[in-house]
């Protein structure tokens, strides 16, 4: 029987039990066209005009391996340390969604092109815990289903249903770990580490642009208790395509406080997949989970074997990009970083990015003031990862570049910010549509500042009388008059000349 019961408190939780983590990725690649056909893989677009008789399951229609997409799961594999395959093959997995057209997904089961590898993540305060990859195999993506009416947007409720078979068919990787064991009150934190590791890696590799807020990269994350001192692993959950980072960490400590309670109260855990409720950090029952043999495996009779040969596999690797984790490393050197400050860079998820903007040309104080002060508040003030904003490192290093220049204040550098960030273009063309340029023209400025100081006789006759600090409430004014967009530092040296101070 499963019982009804409250939340445990986290601290008796992992008093009392110790928690074991399954985490399964699914990444989908950048590559050009889809895994088996050639339709375009493009996220978006209008419902079902990205398919072809092959995704859409047709009568006839036979698949044909991407090879990008063969070619990225290698890199991917050796990049998580794995062992490449000599020889695999795809399989079909059968199970009736509607938003499956073929009523199988094609898979790989017993036979990845990846596995037995792992990846190094470093938590919060410096300590690196090693996570064992079990195996990276390539599969296609399922469409999109849009549940319409009710009020959670799910099937349940819901007045009727859509199906956009655009994504159907896209190339995925899915990258499943070994059992994570022995982290205790930690685990929740690891499991975000790992994650946000794996994010930065494929980031780097450019296989992949990990926009979880988009779907590209999603974490199922596999929950269960062992009680202190059991040998045997409880019964799992499974919380289905988690999608942010934040929200893998949420989903595993409120599924490990969930289950300690149903098993405390003398209830049993539901072997079943969920789904995490971001507004509250909850997580709610979806469906009893399948077993392998319930999705009745066998090897797909439509496509040749992939036997990648050992000479493509090592030219492959010469192709893998300087590694996140050895990038920061170079740059603590160079940049004469703390280990604190270094620490703090990769916790706001700023590391690399500001390495890509220094790269594009700004110097690294500048760089790491703007990714970790005014960046990191937007990225919290729209509640997404400070990788996810809209804005890339060479806008960031261009907009730092028209500051140093004197083209704009840093008032209305932030203004430009602002504007490529609401997706008004690239930040030149930000500043020639708001108007946003320093007004540098001497002529306008002394008009301006005439006006002030009419306006303001008795300040005037201050800064005439020694009182200079007044100065301030002038060139106060006159920066807004030109709406910001006067050198301050030259409106009070015009102010001054034109009081005779």
């Amino acid at each position: 029987m499963t019982a009804v019961a409250d939340l445990m408190d986290y601290a008796e939780v992992v008093e009392s039990y110790d928690p074991v983590l399954g985490l399964e990725v699914h990444v989908e690649l950048n590559t050009k066209t889809k895994m088996f056909c050639g339709c375009p893989n493009l996220f978006g677009g209008e419902p079902n005009t990205h398919v072809c008789p092959t995704c859409l399951g047709m009568p006839g229609a036979l698949p044909v391996v991407n090879g990008k997409a063969v070619e990225s799961a290698i890199r991917i594999g050796l990049a998580l340390n794995c062992d490449i395959a000599d020889w695999c093959r795809f399989a079909r997995k059968n199970y009736f969604y509607p938003d499956m057209p073929k009523n199988f997904q094609t898979s790989q089961y017993d036979e990845p092109i990846a596995f037995d590898g792992y990846l190094d993540v470093v938590l919060d305060d410096g300590e690196v815990v090693r996570v064992d990859i079990e195996r990276a195999h390539m599969e296609e993506d399922t469409g999109k289903s849009l549940h319409v009416g009710g009020a959670t947007g799910r099937i349940h409720g819901a007045e009727h249903s859509l199906l956009d078979y655009n994504r159907a068919g896209v190339p995925l990787i899915e990258i499943v770990t070994k059992p994570i064991v022995g982290m205790g009150e930690r685990a929740p934190e690891v499991a975000r580490a790992y994650v946000t590791a794996l994010r930065d890696l494929l980031r780097a590799m450019d296989v992949s642009d990990v926009r979880m807020d988009q779907g590209s990269l999603r974490c199922d994350a596999n929950v269960s208790l062992m009680p202190k001192g059991a040998t045997e692993f409880g019964t799992r959950t499974e919380t289905k395509n988690v999608n942010s980072l934040r929200s893998v960490e949420r989903a595993v400590r409120y599924e490990m406080t969930r289950q300690a309670a149903v098993l405390a109260s003398g209830g049993s855990v539901l072997q079943e997949t969920r789904h995490f409720q971001e507004a509250d950090g909850t997580t709610a029952s979806g469906r009893v989970k399948e077993t392998a043999e319930d999705y009745r495996y066998f090897p797909e009779p439509d496509l040749v074997p992939i036997a990648p040969s050992r000479e493509w596999v090592e030219e492959l690797r010469t192709t893998l990009p300087e590694l996140p984790w050895e990038r920061r490393k170079r740059i603590q050197e160079e940049w004469n970083l703390t280990d604190e400050e270094l620490r703090d860079l990769i916790n706001t998820g700023a590391a690399d990015l500001v390495a890509a903007t220094v790269e594009a040309g700004a110097k690294p104080n500048e760089a790491r003031s703007w990714w970790v002060q005014y960046l990191t508040q937007q990225a919290n003030l729209r509640e997404v990862e400070l990788a996810d904003l809209p804005i890339t490192p060479k806008q960031v290093a261009r907009v730092i570049e028209l500051v140093n220049s004197g083209e704009l204040t840093n008032k209305l550098a932030r203004e430009v910010v602002q504007g490529v960030l609401s997706g008004e273009g690239e930040p030149d063309d930000v500043v020639e549509k708001r108007g946003l340029k320093v007004v540098s023209d001497d002529s306008a400025l002394i008009t301006a500042v005439d006006e002030a100081l009419a306006a303001q006789p008795d300040v005037a006759e201050k800064i005439r009388g020694g009182k200079v600090q007044a100065a301030g409430a002038i060139v106060g004014a006159v920066m807004k008059a030109t709406k910001g967009q006067a050198d301050a530092k030259r409106v009070r040296e015009l102010v001054l000349e034109r009081v005779g101070a």
